[in-house]
């Protein structure tokens, strides 16, 4: 999903604040809504469903619990989908740092998927079906997939290219990158999620991601991953720094 040229280079990305973050879903009914993800098949398991964006539950000693928003971390220096893909469906765009899926060229291989060490890419295995008067409300800025393809969260990518052209319409500096807000973070009542350039030194989402409180899921793998966590619970830390993102929906520690 190739974003529209542009001379700027920014490198949009998200800080996660998973002591404000409550578990609430709000995100992940906006991704949804936002990017035509069809309601799951009657068949679907955890496993075969599609959902961009996943609250998981981290539990701790005591009862102690927290929420960990998993979605693409956006990879940048390695991205391991990319080099795998034979078909040229996934790319990193320069000019934004998004990684984009482009499902017009997936085959279903799945290769990405297996290469994806944060288990953040989804297959249709099923044609989407659109209950009711559903299909009526759909986004118009966002093609629908169809079974066979892999999909996975882009950082509302469409919303950053109506950014541009209201930018460029309205007479906007042209080295100054366009503010752009994805939809999980707008609709977070928690304020749980930052979102910007962080390519810029002065940006919120920058400086949050340059904070000691401030950490990447699976650092070690060096992926240069553009969505950073951050927490001031020493468990919480401990529970997602340096364990490998789940599959069953939840991380035990």
């Amino acid at each position: 999903m190739k974003s529209p040229e542009s001379n700027v280079r920014a490198r949009y990305g998200m800080v996660v604040d998973l002591d404000r973050c409550n578990g609430c879903g709000a995100c992940v009914v906006a991704c949804a809504v936002e990017n035509n993800v069809p309601p799951a098949n009657g068949r679907a398991t955890e496993r075969t469903g599609i959902s961009w964006l996943n609250v998981q539950r981290l539990e701790g000693a005591g009862g102690r619990a927290a929420f960990l928003p998993m979605m693409c971390q956006q990879c940048d220096t390695r991205t391991p989908c990319a080099s795998v893909c034979p078909q040229n469906a996934v790319e990193l765009d320069r000019s934004s740092g998004i990684v984009g899926q482009v499902p017009v060229r997936c085959l279903g291989c799945r290769y990405c998927m297996v290469a994806c060490p944060y288990h953040a890419r989804y297959f249709n295995w099923w044609d989407p079906q659109w209950p009711g008067t559903i299909a009526e409300t759909l986004n118009p800025a966002v093609s629908t997939r169809t079974r066979g393809v892999v999909e996975k969260c882009n950082f509302c990518i469409q919303r950053l290219q109506a950014a541009r052209t209201r930018h460029a319409a309205t007479g906007g500096d042209p080295a100054v990158a366009p503010d752009y807000t994805p939809a999980c973070v707008e609709a977070c009542p928690a304020g749980a999620l930052v979102f910007g350039d962080l390519g810029d030194p002065q940006s919120e989402v920058s400086q949050l991601a340059q904070s000691p409180e401030s950490f990447r899921l699976l650092e070690r793998l060096g992926t240069g991953a553009k969505v950073h966590y951050r927490t001031r619970r020493p468990w919480v830390r401990q529970a997602v720094a340096d364990a490998p993102a789940p599959t069953d929906g939840r991380t035990h520690v």
